[in-house]
């Protein structure tokens, strides 16, 4: 259940930051892997998200 509701999150919003915050990943690659994306995605995803 904690897998699919972040991978929805994500999928909904894009926001790879902010399912980093609830999941409590300390690393962004961790998210990554977590997710099962790809790491270009991912980046290129993060690189648009301003915090």
């Amino acid at each position: 259940m904690r897998r699919t509701k972040a991978a929805h999150i994500y999928k909904k919003t894009g926001n790879l930051r902010a399912v980093q915050l609830l999941l409590g990943h300390k690393k962004l690659e961790s998210t990554v892997q977590y997710l099962g994306i790809e790491v270009d995605d991912a980046l290129a995803i993060s690189e648009q998200v301003d915090l």
